[in-house]
C-alpha cells in the first residue's frame, strides 16, 4: 500500500502531471511522469474512469495498479511525479501484462 505522503491528492497537481509530463503509452495504461528537484518521497496519482468498467472493476483496476507502484518505489527518483491513466483494456488484463507494461514505463521515464 502507498503511503500518504507517496500520493498525489489534489486535481491541480493531477492536471500539471498530465499536461506537463513526460508520457509513455501502453496496451493498458498510460503513464505520465514529470521529474522535480525538490527533495521528498515519489508520488503516484491515478486516474480510473467509469470506460473501464464498473466500481468493483475500476477499483481493481486501482489496487493493482498500486501495488506495483508500490514494489517500484524504491526504484524511482525522488521527487518524480506520476499519473497512470487506466485504458479500458486494463480491466481484462492479466495482472503480469499490467505490471510488466507500468513498470517498462516507470523504467524508462522515473528511474532513479
Amino acid at each position: 500500500m502507498l503511503a500518504r505522503g507517496n500520493r498525489i491528492t489534489r486535481g491541480a497537481e493531477y492536471k500539471a502531471v498530465v499536461r506537463g509530463g513526460s508520457r509513455c503509452a501502453g496496451a493498458h495504461a498510460v503513464t505520465y511522469v514529470v521529474s522535480t528537484t525538490d527533495e521528498r518521497p515519489a508520488r503516484f496519482g491515478f486516474i480510473v474512469s467509469k470506460q473501464v468498467g464498473n466500481a468493483v472493476t475500476r477499483n481493481t483496476v486501482r489496487r493493482r495498479l498500486k501495488s506495483v507502484c508500490a514494489e517500484a518505489l524504491p526504484t524511482v527518483r525522488p521527487g518524480a511525479d506520476v499519473v497512470i491513466r487506466a485504458l479500458p483494456a486494463a480491466a481484462s488484463a492479466p495482472y503480469a501484462d499490467l505490471r510488466s507494461e507500468v513498470l517498462r514505463c516507470l523504467s524508462r521515464k522515473a528511474a532513479a
